[in-house]
Order: C-alpha cells, then sequence, then structure tokens
C-alpha cells in the first residue's frame, strides 16, 4: 500500500483516517453548530476553500495526493463513503436541527456529524479537482461530465453552507393588529422586513361526525366533532419598500414576499371558525435559488450524457485523428 501510482485500496484506506479522525473530533469537540457559518462567515469560508482548491490543483504536480483526487479511484472511493453514511442517515431517525444528538456517537444528528462532514468536503474537493482537470484536458465529449460535476458541486457546498442563512420563523397574528415580529424554535424575537395584519380568517369544515373523546372528568365521551376541511387567511402585508399588499395565505399555498415564503400554520382550534388569531410560519433561504442551479445543470448534464452516449467513442476517435 501507498505505492505510486495509488489504487482504490488507498482511496479506502483515506475515508477510513477522515470517519476515524472525524469521531475524534466529534467526542472531544461534539456536534458542529452550523449557525457559525451564518453569513458573511459562509461566504468568506466558501472563498477560502476554492482559493485552496485553486491553489491545490496548480500544484497538483508536485503533491501527488492532490493528483491522485483527480482520478477515477479516488472518486470512487469518496463516492462509497458519502453513500454508506448518507444511508445511514436515511434508517436513523435524525433529530430537529436545535436539539443535540439522541445518541452518544453522534449518528442521529448527520449534518452536524464530523465524520459525515469529512467525508463530504472529501467528496466535494474531489468533484472541483476532477471538474479542474477535465477543464485543463478540455473536449467536447467532456461537457456533460463537466456540467454534471458543477451542479453536484453547487448542490452539496452550497446547501451546506447556506443552511446556516435559513430562517424558520412563527408569526402570531392578532386581527386588526399588524405583526412584525416573529419567533424561532427557542422562542427568540425576529424583526422581519415586512408586517402581517390579519383581515379575516375562514374555516370550512368537514359534516360533524361522532367521535370518542375525552371529557372533563376523565371519562370518554361520544360527541359529534366537525374536522376542518380547508382554512385560511385574508391578510394585507406591508413591506418596507411601501408596499400594501392583499393576499389570501392557505394550507400549503404559500405566498412570496422580499424572500420569505408565508405559509398558513395553525390557528385558534378552541375558537374554531370565530379564530381571531392566526399563525403563519415564515421561511427563507437565500441559497436555495443557488441549490436549484446546481439541480438544473446535474440534470441536464444527466439529458447530454444520454444523448452523448453512443456518439462518445465516434468523438474520441475524431479528437485523435486531428490530433
Amino acid at each position: 500500500m501507498w505505492h505510486k501510482p495509488w489504487k482504490l485500496r488507498e482511496g479506502l484506506a483515506i475515508g477510513a483516517g477522515l470517519l476515524i479522525t472525524g469521531e475524534m473530533l466529534q467526542l472531544s469537540m461534539g456536534s458542529i453548530d452550523w449557525q457559525l457559518f451564518a453569513f458573511p462567515v459562509n461566504v468568506v469560508a466558501l472563498a477560502l476553500y476554492l482559493t485552496l482548491i485553486a491553489a491545490a490543483f496548480l500544484l497538483r504536480r508536485k503533491i501527488y495526493v492532490v493528483s491522485y483526487f483527480t482520478t477515477p479511484k479516488a472518486a470512487t472511493a469518496s463516492i462509497l463513503f458519502a453513500t454508506v453514511l448518507t444511508a445511514l442517515m436515511g434508517i436513523t431517525r435524525q433529530v430537529a436541527g436545535t436539539q443535540p444528538a439522541a445518541d452518544p456517537i453522534g449518528i442521529t444528528k448527520m449534518l452536524s456529524y464530523w465524520p459525515f462532514v469529512l467525508v463530504y468536503l472529501w467528496l466535494t474537493t474531489t468533484i472541483a479537482l476532477t471538474t479542474l482537470q477535465q477543464f485543463a484536458t478540455f473536449r467536447l465529449r467532456k461537457i456533460p461530465a463537466i456540467v454534471c460535476h458543477i451542479g453536484l458541486f453547487l448542490i452539496v457546498v452550497c446547501g451546506t453552507l447556506g443552511s446556516a442563512d435559513m430562517q424558520r420563523l412563527k408569526m402570531y397574528c392578532i386581527s386588526g393588529q399588524p405583526e412584525w415580529r416573529a419567533l424561532d424554535d427557542e422562542g427568540a424575537v425576529t424583526e422581519l422586513p415586512l408586517a402581517i395584519q390579519l383581515n379575516r380568517f375562514i374555516l370550512e369544515e368537514y359534516p360533524a361526525e361522532v367521535q370518542k373523546v375525552r371529557g372533563a372528568d376523565g371519562k370518554p365521551t361520544i360527541m359529534k366533532m366537525p374536522t376542518p376541511k380547508r382554512y385560511a387567511s385574508e391578510v394585507d402585508i406591508f413591506t418596507k419598500r411601501g408596499d400594501n399588499i392583499q393576499a389570501t395565505i392557505e394550507v400549503n399555498k404559500p405566498i412570496s414576499v422580499e424572500g420569505w415564503k408565508i405559509y398558513q400554520y395553525s390557528y385558534d382550534e378552541s375558537m374554531g371558525a370565530k379564530s381571531t388569531l392566526s399563525i403563519f410560519e415564515l421561511v427563507t433561504d437565500p441559497w436555495l435559488p443557488v441549490v436549484y442551479i446546481g439541480i438544473v445543470l446535474l440534470l441536464l448534464g444527466a439529458v447530454l450524457m444520454f444523448f452523448t452516449l453512443g456518439k462518445g467513442k465516434d468523438v474520441h476517435r475524431k479528437e485523435e485523428e486531428n490530433s
């Protein structure tokens, strides 16, 4: 092992080393706090990472491990480890982002788990270096792979670094009173660049059905209970620019204002159709458009690969003849 040229087993050894290193960091430092990477730290971190990638690529002939990361063997090893950890995340119940891991190892909070992050950092590094290598030895037949690699890089890197800037808040609006403050999961108050005024709450119900409920004395009672069919809120939304937007917000039919998506979340169920309280969920994710661009590029690259699959050998042969 470790005799040049490195093969798949060296890649597997690198992956195992990252798992061990990551677990040591996990046990000594705890899970990664992604809130530390909120803007502008994530932008600086991304710029520094791209600079290091470019510098490493320029030194690839002097640093063998860098040139190894541009090979299919290194890519196979990194994909294997990333796939295993992703599958483990899929079969393990994950805790909410603000809660600590529910297990002593940390796998129940996988996105903040050091081994997971190090392996994905390795994966994105191999993707970036491979893409630069493809640009350095550019051929038309490499365009589909380049597009796929750029898309995957944007999805993983921007989706990770951008998670610190995503906000999910709850706003409690009382009829006739503009509200511009919202609460996060920990109860902290955030002042928003918009205000919502509830004008009218709408509740449509299915016909009452017989249900067994527990009465005030603790004994089960048979009652006819209506169930909600549709509920919505007629609102005025005010922005700092002076806009006044009249809208109806329904469940699963959010509206977008000033970079925020506003969802109908709940209401005062004890008052039913007479509720004067509407609860809205407001979500913003500034990096999401970049992630969408990555998804589009990944799909475009896959389509290009499909249509050029049969032509690859012919193009390669013509390029060799011309050279």
